[in-house]
């Protein structure tokens, strides 16, 4: 059943417009509708844990074969790691050929300090990824816990045969159920991104963008060309898809990507996208997508590159070969030592901007914007997932090219 309607990304749009304007006109008082974007924000996070949960144990129970289900889980981490290496790079380049720090005149010393967790390190984030209790995980929306329990689930649903199919039914019911919700929240979208982007714009106005414009437009140039170059030459290779039909089938989830600047809060729009829209199967899609949403961070990447050539240029240092290959490598493994942690993004440049010798005073100039600059790397951070969906699917044979009707028939067929 499609509940989203197709014209949902231009009342989106259009959302995107009306709320931009209001923002502009009313500024802060704008912020009138906020509650507005934390009620649809609300709406999308109280279905992800039984939605990941339901998809992923039905989709294992449907493999029965650990070793598939090993090699997916290979070619997707070798998938994202090699993306986000590229994502940096790209990065990298666009912030050399538009030097957003150049002749930048802020008052450092009245910018606010900010305050950055230490990563856990990625040992510790693979020992966490066991939860100690899997109801806790599922209450606390631990994404990467309920991936680990739905998997074992799955698998012994599999294993164990006939005795395992009643439970087998009732996951495949709830996953059903909770896509039904999610098609009836996805009405709701373009209201959400007015309550979420009006107050923004309201309370950021001209005043802090103009002086910073220039690292927005790298960022979000590098974005654009990571995913034309990156991700159109992925589908095309690995899957024969049609970007154009890569990109069209996931762009409603890219725009609520966008609005909402949270990868797990997107992620019941990025399984129904790319199910229904791209034709991967639900055995495929509920394993890399929950998985991406928590380690997958090419936009991230895109950033940490932009910004380490921004501090550097506001500060006049010079960065050596040796130091760019150094923020290559320490974006990639941060990637990973980073993954499911609130903030990411700034624990990641915190890391890389002390591997290369460049102050951390630097986070603060960035700080006032990181929130817009969120939106651009979410929105590509998902738009990665579904790629990789995609491409794995392409190469297991088990791309649909007709979308598919819904969960259950997509686990009759396997």
């Amino acid at each position: 059943m499609r509940l989203i309607k197709g014209n949902l990304l231009t009342q989106i749009l259009i959302a995107f417009v009306i709320a931009i304007t209001l923002g502009l006109v009313f500024g802060e008082s704008i912020a009138i509708v906020e509650p507005l974007g934390d009620l649809f924000l609300r709406l999308i996070k109280f279905i992800i844990a039984p939605l990941v949960l339901a998809t992923l144990v039905v989709g294992v129970a449907s493999i029965g074969d650990p070793k598939f289900l090993g090699r997916i889980g290979f070619k997707t981490i070798v998938y994202y790691l090699s993306t986000t290496g590229m994502a940096i790079i790209i990065g990298l380049g666009i912030a050399f050929m538009i030097s957003p720090g150049k002749g930048l005149s802020l008052d450092v010393s009245s910018t606010d300090k900010v305050e950055v967790e230490e990563s856990e390190g990625v040992v510790q984030t693979f020992l966490n990824i066991v939860p100690e209790n899997p109801f806790e995980a599922l209450t606390q929306g631990e994404i990467l816990q309920i991936i680990f329990f739905a998997i074992f689930l799955g698998l012994a649903i599999s294993l164990i045969g006939e005795k395992g199919k009643p439970v087998k039914r009732f996951f495949d019911s709830l996953a059903e159920i909770m896509f039904w919700i999610t098609g009836v929240i996805m009405r709701f979208a373009p209201i959400g991104v007015l309550g979420l982007i009006a107050p923004i714009i309201g309370e950021y106005g001209a005043s802090i963008l103009l002086p910073l414009l220039k690292i927005i437009i790298a960022v979000a140039i590098a974005c654009i060309l990571h995913a034309i170059i990156v991700y159109s030459s992925a589908v095309k290779l690995f899957a024969k898809m049609s970007p154009l039909k890569f990109f069209k089938g996931i762009a409603s989830a890219a725009a609520v990507a966008f609005s909402t600047a949270s990868s797990a809060g997107t992620l019941p729009v990025t399984l129904k996208n790319t199910q229904e829209n791209l034709g991967v199967s639900n055995r495929i899609s509920s394993f890399i997508l929950p998985l991406g949403a928590t380690i997958n961070m090419d936009g991230t990447a895109i950033y940490q590159g932009v910004a380490v050539i921004f501090i550097a240029q506001f500060y006049s240092l010079d960065l050596s070969l040796m130091q760019l290959l150094t923020v290559v490598i320490t974006t990639i493994l941060a990637s990973i030592g980073t993954a499911g942690v609130p903030g990411a993004g700034m624990i990641m440049l915190a890391m890389v901007l002390s591997a290369i010798g460049l102050p951390l005073e630097g986070i603060a100039l960035i700080a006032g914007i990181d929130r817009i600059l969120d939106m651009f790397r979410t929105t590509v951070n998902i738009v990665g997932d579904a790629s990789a969906a995609v491409v794995v699917a392409g190469s297991e044979k088990e791309l649909k090219m007709q979308p598919s009707a819904s969960v259950s028939e997509i686990s009759k067929s396997n």
